[in-house]
Protein backbone atom coordinates (compact mmCIF):
# COMPACT_ATOMS: atom_id res chain seq x y z
CA UNK A 1 0.00 0.00 0.00
CA UNK A 2 1.40 3.68 -0.81
CA UNK A 3 2.18 5.52 2.04
CA UNK A 4 1.01 8.74 2.70
CA UNK A 5 3.98 11.23 2.18
CA UNK A 6 4.40 8.73 -1.30
CA UNK A 7 0.66 10.13 -2.43
CA UNK A 8 1.20 13.83 -1.35
CA UNK A 9 5.02 13.39 -3.66
CA UNK A 10 2.51 12.59 -7.00
CA UNK A 11 0.12 14.57 -6.32
CA UNK A 12 1.92 17.59 -6.10
CA UNK A 13 2.37 17.28 -9.83
CA UNK A 14 -1.64 16.99 -10.57
CA UNK A 15 -2.93 20.98 -11.72
CA UNK A 16 -5.30 21.56 -8.66
CA UNK A 17 -1.72 21.45 -6.88
CA UNK A 18 0.21 23.80 -9.03
CA UNK A 19 -2.52 26.23 -9.09
CA UNK A 20 -2.76 25.80 -5.03
CA UNK A 21 0.89 26.00 -4.68
CA UNK A 22 3.01 29.09 -4.19
CA UNK A 23 4.70 29.78 -6.98
CA UNK A 24 8.08 31.83 -8.07
CA UNK A 25 8.13 33.31 -11.49
CA UNK A 26 10.81 32.10 -13.56
CA UNK A 27 12.82 33.87 -16.32
CA UNK A 28 11.53 32.76 -19.51
CA UNK A 29 14.00 30.12 -21.19
CA UNK A 30 15.84 31.39 -24.38
CA UNK A 31 13.85 28.65 -26.28
CA UNK A 32 15.30 29.22 -29.51
CA UNK A 33 18.62 29.75 -28.63
CA UNK A 34 18.66 26.48 -27.25
CA UNK A 35 17.00 25.19 -29.82
CA UNK A 36 19.71 26.87 -32.07
CA UNK A 37 17.62 28.96 -34.27
CA UNK A 38 18.51 32.43 -34.50
CA UNK A 39 16.07 35.35 -34.47
CA UNK A 40 15.95 38.39 -36.62
CA UNK A 41 15.14 42.31 -37.52
CA UNK A 42 12.38 41.55 -39.64
CA UNK A 43 13.05 44.35 -42.89
CA UNK A 44 11.34 41.88 -45.40
CA UNK A 45 7.81 41.96 -44.88
CA UNK A 46 4.51 39.01 -43.64
CA UNK A 47 6.00 36.68 -45.81
CA UNK A 48 4.65 33.11 -43.97
CA UNK A 49 8.35 31.90 -44.65
CA UNK A 50 10.18 34.91 -42.35
CA UNK A 51 7.07 33.73 -39.52
CA UNK A 52 5.01 36.56 -41.29
CA UNK A 53 3.95 39.08 -37.90
CA UNK A 54 3.80 39.54 -34.62
CA UNK A 55 1.11 39.16 -31.68
CA UNK A 56 0.29 42.04 -29.37
CA UNK A 57 0.16 41.43 -25.74
CA UNK A 58 -3.79 42.24 -26.03
CA UNK A 59 -4.07 38.95 -28.26
CA UNK A 60 -1.18 37.50 -26.23
CA UNK A 61 -3.69 37.86 -22.97
CA UNK A 62 -6.60 36.29 -25.05
CA UNK A 63 -4.72 33.66 -26.03
CA UNK A 64 -3.30 32.71 -22.20
CA UNK A 65 -7.23 33.26 -21.48
CA UNK A 66 -8.55 31.00 -23.83
CA UNK A 67 -5.99 28.30 -22.74
CA UNK A 68 -7.17 28.06 -19.17
CA UNK A 69 -11.38 27.41 -19.99
CA UNK A 70 -12.72 24.63 -21.58
CA UNK A 71 -15.34 25.80 -23.95
CA UNK A 72 -18.18 24.33 -26.36
CA UNK A 73 -16.29 24.85 -29.85
CA UNK A 74 -19.03 25.47 -31.92
CA UNK A 75 -20.53 27.93 -29.33
CA UNK A 76 -17.41 29.73 -29.58
CA UNK A 77 -17.49 29.21 -33.70
CA UNK A 78 -20.35 30.76 -33.57
CA UNK A 79 -19.86 33.98 -31.02
CA UNK A 80 -16.59 34.76 -32.52
CA UNK A 81 -18.12 34.13 -36.28
CA UNK A 82 -21.09 36.80 -34.87
CA UNK A 83 -18.71 39.90 -33.49
CA UNK A 84 -16.60 39.17 -36.80
CA UNK A 85 -18.88 39.37 -39.61
CA UNK A 86 -20.29 42.62 -37.12
CA UNK A 87 -16.71 43.87 -37.28
CA UNK A 88 -16.91 43.84 -40.70
CA UNK A 89 -20.27 44.60 -42.03
CA UNK A 90 -20.27 40.72 -43.69
CA UNK A 91 -23.54 38.71 -43.45
CA UNK A 92 -21.28 35.77 -41.71
CA UNK A 93 -17.96 35.03 -40.51
CA UNK A 94 -15.93 32.36 -38.95
CA UNK A 95 -12.07 32.07 -38.41
CA UNK A 96 -9.97 29.54 -40.38
CA UNK A 97 -6.81 28.05 -40.53
CA UNK A 98 -5.71 30.70 -42.57
CA UNK A 99 -6.53 31.90 -45.98
CA UNK A 100 -5.39 28.82 -47.86
CA UNK A 101 -7.77 27.01 -45.36
CA UNK A 102 -10.57 29.40 -46.12
CA UNK A 103 -9.93 28.84 -49.61
CA UNK A 104 -10.55 24.85 -48.92
CA UNK A 105 -13.16 24.85 -46.82
CA UNK A 106 -15.24 27.72 -48.36
CA UNK A 107 -14.57 25.74 -51.73
CA UNK A 108 -16.09 22.68 -50.25
CA UNK A 109 -18.76 24.72 -49.29
CA UNK A 110 -19.94 25.91 -52.31
CA UNK A 111 -20.06 22.45 -53.33
CA UNK A 112 -21.42 20.65 -50.94
CA UNK A 113 -24.06 22.96 -49.16
CA UNK A 114 -25.41 21.19 -45.98
CA UNK A 115 -25.63 18.49 -47.48
CA UNK A 116 -24.48 16.05 -45.23
CA UNK A 117 -23.86 13.18 -47.63
CA UNK A 118 -21.99 15.68 -50.54
CA UNK A 119 -19.89 16.08 -47.25
CA UNK A 120 -19.06 12.97 -46.79
CA UNK A 121 -18.44 12.09 -49.94
CA UNK A 122 -15.66 14.80 -51.24
CA UNK A 123 -13.01 14.97 -52.57
CA UNK A 124 -15.14 12.17 -54.53
CA UNK A 125 -17.30 14.75 -56.89
CA UNK A 126 -19.13 12.40 -58.90
CA UNK A 127 -22.51 13.80 -59.47
CA UNK A 128 -21.51 17.17 -57.52
CA UNK A 129 -20.29 20.04 -58.72
CA UNK A 130 -16.79 19.77 -59.93
CA UNK A 131 -15.31 23.29 -61.68
CA UNK A 132 -14.22 26.84 -60.58
CA UNK A 133 -13.99 29.41 -62.88
CA UNK A 134 -10.66 31.26 -63.09
CA UNK A 135 -9.20 34.12 -65.01
CA UNK A 136 -5.66 32.96 -67.17
CA UNK A 137 -3.93 35.23 -64.96
CA UNK A 138 -5.42 35.08 -61.83
CA UNK A 139 -3.87 31.41 -61.82
CA UNK A 140 -1.03 30.99 -58.87
CA UNK A 141 0.70 29.78 -56.21
CA UNK A 142 -2.39 29.10 -53.94
CA UNK A 143 -4.95 27.61 -55.89
CA UNK A 144 -3.87 24.49 -55.00
CA UNK A 145 -6.19 24.87 -51.68
CA UNK A 146 -8.87 24.77 -53.71
CA UNK A 147 -8.07 21.79 -56.06
CA UNK A 148 -7.15 20.15 -53.09
CA UNK A 149 -11.12 19.35 -53.02
CA UNK A 150 -11.16 17.72 -55.95
CA UNK A 151 -12.55 20.80 -58.57
CA UNK A 152 -10.99 21.23 -61.76
CA UNK A 153 -10.11 25.01 -62.57
CA UNK A 154 -11.21 26.07 -65.72
CA UNK A 155 -9.66 28.65 -67.11
CA UNK A 156 -11.33 31.74 -68.80
CA UNK A 157 -10.16 35.13 -70.13
CA UNK A 158 -12.88 37.43 -71.31
CA UNK A 159 -16.67 38.23 -70.03
CA UNK A 160 -17.77 35.77 -73.06
CA UNK A 161 -15.73 33.14 -71.86
CA UNK A 162 -17.46 33.18 -68.82
CA UNK A 163 -20.63 33.51 -70.32
CA UNK A 164 -19.84 30.00 -72.36
CA UNK A 165 -18.23 28.21 -68.88
CA UNK A 166 -20.83 29.02 -66.45
CA UNK A 167 -22.73 26.29 -66.13
CA UNK A 168 -24.49 23.48 -64.13
CA UNK A 169 -21.15 21.93 -62.74
CA UNK A 170 -19.59 25.58 -61.90
CA UNK A 171 -19.59 25.30 -58.63
CA UNK A 172 -17.49 28.70 -57.93
CA UNK A 173 -15.62 31.82 -59.38
CA UNK A 174 -12.76 32.58 -57.99
CA UNK A 175 -10.67 35.54 -57.73
CA UNK A 176 -7.19 36.68 -56.88
CA UNK A 177 -7.74 40.49 -55.51
CA UNK A 178 -3.52 41.14 -56.24
CA UNK A 179 -4.10 40.34 -60.11
CA UNK A 180 -7.07 42.56 -60.20
CA UNK A 181 -5.58 45.22 -62.78
CA UNK A 182 -3.93 42.30 -64.70
CA UNK A 183 -6.96 40.30 -66.06
CA UNK A 184 -9.72 41.50 -68.55
CA UNK A 185 -12.02 41.20 -65.72
CA UNK A 186 -11.64 43.40 -62.50
CA UNK A 187 -13.36 42.95 -59.52
CA UNK A 188 -16.73 44.54 -59.80
CA UNK A 189 -17.32 42.75 -63.30
CA UNK A 190 -16.57 39.44 -61.79
CA UNK A 191 -19.04 39.73 -58.67
CA UNK A 192 -21.73 40.97 -61.64
CA UNK A 193 -20.89 37.81 -63.97
CA UNK A 194 -21.31 35.64 -60.83
CA UNK A 195 -24.39 37.05 -59.87
CA UNK A 196 -25.75 36.77 -63.44
CA UNK A 197 -25.18 32.70 -63.56
CA UNK A 198 -25.83 32.05 -60.19
CA UNK A 199 -22.24 31.53 -59.41
CA UNK A 200 -20.53 32.20 -56.08
CA UNK A 201 -17.96 34.11 -55.97
CA UNK A 202 -14.85 33.98 -53.63
CA UNK A 203 -12.40 37.22 -53.82
CA UNK A 204 -8.48 36.02 -52.00
CA UNK A 205 -8.06 39.33 -50.72
CA UNK A 206 -5.59 37.46 -47.92
CA UNK A 207 -2.85 40.35 -47.87
CA UNK A 208 -5.09 43.05 -48.17
CA UNK A 209 -6.01 44.38 -45.64
CA UNK A 210 -4.25 48.13 -45.93
CA UNK A 211 -6.24 50.91 -46.41
CA UNK A 212 -8.14 49.34 -43.20
CA UNK A 213 -11.10 50.25 -45.32
CA UNK A 214 -10.52 47.21 -47.72
CA UNK A 215 -11.66 44.78 -44.97
CA UNK A 216 -15.60 45.52 -46.09
CA UNK A 217 -14.97 46.74 -49.00
CA UNK A 218 -15.69 43.66 -50.91
CA UNK A 219 -18.14 42.18 -48.87
CA UNK A 220 -19.70 45.61 -49.50
CA UNK A 221 -18.83 45.16 -53.43
CA UNK A 222 -21.13 41.86 -53.41
CA UNK A 223 -18.26 38.87 -53.07
CA UNK A 224 -20.20 36.06 -51.70
CA UNK A 225 -17.15 35.14 -49.80
CA UNK A 226 -13.82 37.09 -49.26
CA UNK A 227 -10.55 35.70 -47.04
CA UNK A 228 -7.75 37.48 -45.32
CA UNK A 229 -4.79 36.01 -43.55
CA UNK A 230 -4.79 36.61 -40.45
CA UNK A 231 -1.17 36.65 -39.67
CA UNK A 232 -0.05 39.07 -41.91
CA UNK A 233 -1.24 42.87 -41.17
CA UNK A 234 -3.96 41.84 -39.12
CA UNK A 235 -1.24 40.43 -36.67
CA UNK A 236 -2.89 37.40 -35.28
CA UNK A 237 -2.42 34.20 -35.28
CA UNK A 238 -0.44 33.58 -38.54
CA UNK A 239 -2.30 29.82 -38.65
CA UNK A 240 -5.41 32.19 -38.64
CA UNK A 241 -7.24 33.79 -40.99
CA UNK A 242 -10.87 35.24 -41.88
CA UNK A 243 -13.16 34.03 -43.84
CA UNK A 244 -16.55 35.82 -44.51
CA UNK A 245 -19.56 36.29 -46.74
CA UNK A 246 -22.89 34.46 -47.44
CA UNK A 247 -24.46 32.67 -44.43
CA UNK A 248 -25.51 29.64 -46.30
CA UNK A 249 -21.46 29.11 -47.66
CA UNK A 250 -19.91 30.24 -44.40
CA UNK A 251 -22.57 27.42 -42.39
CA UNK A 252 -21.56 24.78 -45.41
CA UNK A 253 -17.87 25.63 -44.94
CA UNK A 254 -18.13 25.15 -41.29
CA UNK A 255 -19.48 21.63 -41.84
CA UNK A 256 -16.68 20.74 -43.93
CA UNK A 257 -14.32 21.20 -41.26
CA UNK A 258 -13.31 20.08 -37.67
CA UNK A 259 -14.76 19.50 -35.07
CA UNK A 260 -16.68 17.46 -37.52
CA UNK A 261 -14.78 14.37 -38.07
CA UNK A 262 -15.59 12.88 -41.57
CA UNK A 263 -15.19 15.71 -43.64
CA UNK A 264 -12.42 16.40 -46.27
CA UNK A 265 -11.24 19.61 -44.38
CA UNK A 266 -10.96 17.89 -40.54
CA UNK A 267 -6.87 18.39 -40.52
CA UNK A 268 -7.47 22.28 -40.78
CA UNK A 269 -8.84 22.51 -37.30
CA UNK A 270 -8.43 25.88 -35.80
CA UNK A 271 -8.52 25.92 -31.89
CA UNK A 272 -10.39 28.20 -29.24
CA UNK A 273 -6.96 29.95 -28.63
CA UNK A 274 -6.60 31.04 -32.25
CA UNK A 275 -10.40 31.43 -33.08
CA UNK A 276 -10.03 34.15 -29.64
CA UNK A 277 -6.89 35.67 -30.89
CA UNK A 278 -7.87 36.25 -33.96
CA UNK A 279 -10.90 38.37 -33.39
CA UNK A 280 -9.19 40.23 -30.61
CA UNK A 281 -5.83 40.57 -33.52
CA UNK A 282 -8.63 41.99 -35.76
CA UNK A 283 -10.34 44.77 -32.67
CA UNK A 284 -6.87 45.51 -32.20
CA UNK A 285 -6.39 46.71 -35.64
CA UNK A 286 -9.45 48.44 -36.15
CA UNK A 287 -8.62 50.57 -33.10
CA UNK A 288 -5.14 51.38 -34.69
CA UNK A 289 -4.23 55.42 -35.79
CA UNK A 290 -3.83 54.48 -39.13
CA UNK A 291 -2.58 57.44 -39.96
CA UNK A 292 -0.23 57.90 -37.25
CA UNK A 293 1.42 54.28 -38.10
CA UNK A 294 1.65 55.70 -41.86
CA UNK A 295 3.50 58.61 -40.16
CA UNK A 296 5.86 56.21 -38.50
CA UNK A 297 6.48 53.99 -41.36
CA UNK A 298 7.60 57.12 -43.32
CA UNK A 299 9.90 58.35 -40.60
CA UNK A 300 11.63 55.03 -40.66
CA UNK A 301 11.83 54.68 -44.36
CA UNK A 302 13.84 58.23 -44.52
CA UNK A 303 15.98 57.36 -41.98
CA UNK A 304 17.02 54.18 -43.74
CA UNK A 305 17.34 56.22 -46.87
CA UNK A 306 19.42 59.02 -45.65
CA UNK A 307 21.80 56.40 -43.56
CA UNK A 308 22.58 55.00 -47.40
CA UNK A 309 22.66 57.79 -49.12
CA UNK A 310 25.74 59.56 -47.57
CA UNK A 311 27.71 56.79 -49.26
CA UNK A 312 28.68 57.61 -53.00
CA UNK A 313 26.24 56.15 -55.91
CA UNK A 314 23.49 55.53 -53.30
CA UNK A 315 19.77 56.29 -55.00
CA UNK A 316 16.47 55.71 -53.36
CA UNK A 317 12.95 54.37 -54.46
CA UNK A 318 10.02 54.04 -52.35
CA UNK A 319 7.20 51.85 -54.37
CA UNK A 320 3.87 51.11 -52.87
CA UNK A 321 2.31 48.41 -54.39
CA UNK A 322 -1.21 49.42 -55.05
CA UNK A 323 -2.98 45.97 -54.22
CA UNK A 324 -0.84 43.10 -52.02
CA UNK A 325 1.24 45.01 -48.70
CA UNK A 326 -0.12 48.66 -49.46
CA UNK A 327 3.12 49.54 -47.83
CA UNK A 328 6.08 51.62 -48.28
CA UNK A 329 9.00 49.48 -49.88
CA UNK A 330 12.67 51.15 -50.42
CA UNK A 331 14.47 50.16 -52.71
CA UNK A 332 18.14 51.00 -53.14
CA UNK A 333 20.52 50.77 -56.00
CA UNK A 334 24.24 52.06 -56.24
CA UNK A 335 27.39 51.38 -58.44
CA UNK A 336 28.85 48.41 -57.77
CA UNK A 337 32.36 49.57 -58.93
CA UNK A 338 32.09 52.22 -56.19
CA UNK A 339 30.60 50.35 -53.35
CA UNK A 340 31.90 46.70 -54.42
CA UNK A 341 29.09 44.64 -53.13
CA UNK A 342 26.09 43.87 -55.14
CA UNK A 343 22.64 44.26 -53.51
CA UNK A 344 22.61 40.03 -52.64
CA UNK A 345 26.01 40.69 -51.11
CA UNK A 346 24.42 43.22 -48.78
CA UNK A 347 21.56 40.93 -48.26
CA UNK A 348 24.08 38.10 -47.23
CA UNK A 349 26.34 40.26 -44.73
CA UNK A 350 22.77 41.76 -42.94
CA UNK A 351 21.02 38.34 -42.50
CA UNK A 352 24.64 36.87 -40.88
CA UNK A 353 26.09 39.90 -38.92
CA UNK A 354 25.47 41.43 -35.78
CA UNK A 355 22.08 41.70 -35.10
CA UNK A 356 20.72 39.49 -37.76
CA UNK A 357 18.46 41.22 -40.44
CA UNK A 358 16.46 39.94 -42.68
CA UNK A 359 15.29 42.19 -45.97
CA UNK A 360 12.43 41.43 -48.71
CA UNK A 361 12.79 37.78 -50.84
CA UNK A 362 12.64 40.32 -54.03
CA UNK A 363 16.03 41.71 -53.58
CA UNK A 364 18.24 40.96 -56.64
CA UNK A 365 21.28 41.62 -58.27
CA UNK A 366 20.21 45.18 -59.20
CA UNK A 367 18.63 46.39 -56.05
CA UNK A 368 17.97 46.30 -52.17
CA UNK A 369 14.89 45.82 -50.82
CA UNK A 370 12.87 46.44 -47.70
CA UNK A 371 10.58 47.22 -45.70
CA UNK A 372 9.62 48.58 -42.36
CA UNK A 373 6.35 48.17 -41.04
CA UNK A 374 7.39 44.63 -39.67
CA UNK A 375 10.01 46.52 -37.63
CA UNK A 376 9.68 46.51 -33.68
CA UNK A 377 10.50 50.70 -31.67
CA UNK A 378 13.78 51.14 -32.38
CA UNK A 379 15.08 48.36 -35.01
CA UNK A 380 14.59 51.07 -37.72
CA UNK A 381 18.19 52.90 -36.43
CA UNK A 382 19.20 49.45 -35.76
CA UNK A 383 19.13 48.26 -40.01
CA UNK A 384 20.79 52.29 -41.05
CA UNK A 385 23.52 51.51 -38.63
CA UNK A 386 24.13 47.96 -40.02
CA UNK A 387 23.85 49.14 -43.47
CA UNK A 388 26.35 51.97 -43.25
CA UNK A 389 28.85 49.83 -41.60
CA UNK A 390 28.08 47.32 -44.68
CA UNK A 391 29.00 50.03 -47.34
CA UNK A 392 31.23 51.87 -45.39
CA UNK A 393 33.59 48.52 -45.87
CA UNK A 394 32.83 47.98 -49.04
CA UNK A 395 33.99 51.72 -50.39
Amino acid sequence: MSSRRKFMGSAAALPFAASAAKTTKLKTPDYFRDLGVRPFINAAGTYTMLTASLMSQETMDAIEYASKHFVHLTKLQDAVGARIAQLLSAESAMVSSGAAGAMTVGTAGCITGKDQKAILQLPDLTGLKNEVLVQKSHRYGYDHAVRAVGVKMVEIETEEDFHRAAGPRTAMALFFNDNNKKGQIDDKGWVKLGKQHNVPTFNDASADCLPVERLSMYNKMGFDLVTFSGGKALCGPQSAGILMGRKDLIEAARLNTSPYSDTVARGLKVNKEEMLGMLVALEQYLKRDHAAEAREWDRRVDLITKAAKKFPSVTSAIDVPEIANHTPHLKLRWDQSKIKLSPLDVKKQMLEGEPSIEVTPSTNKEELVMTVWMLKPGEAELVARRLSEIFKAAV
